[in-house]
């Protein structure tokens, strides 16, 4: 796999958050221009910090590393989905889950 896959798919999953590269960088505890420097080429990230940087960007490595875009789509919608219902009370989402059933 090549870093230019990696460098894209950190653009891609960044703008999906919707946070800049300051503000990416500064949560990951390193200078205003890290991500800046890893997206253009100039540092590759070791493993742990790459596994860090997947982690921030609330996907798992396999959604990271999925190359088929119709995977890599799904992947990022479940995540959302999953952020969403995060933030419902057990009473909520034991609500929600008859409805999911019936969309089926």
């Amino acid at each position: 796999m090549e870093m230019d896959f990696i460098r894209k798919r950190i653009t891609e999953l960044r703008l999906a958050k919707g946070v800049s590269e300051v503000t990416m960088s500064k949560a990951l505890g390193h200078s205003n221009s890290y991500i800046t420097h890893i997206t253009s080429g100039r540092v590759n990230p070791s493993v742990p910090e790459l596994l860090y940087i997947i982690d921030y960007l609330g996907v798992s490595p396999k959604t990271f590393f999925t190359e088929d875009d119709e995977n890599k789509a799904r992947s990022i919608l479940l995540q959302k989905a999953i952020d969403r219902l995060d933030r419902y009370s057990e009473e909520d989402l034991a609500m929600i889950l008859p409805v999911l059933d019936r969309l089926r």
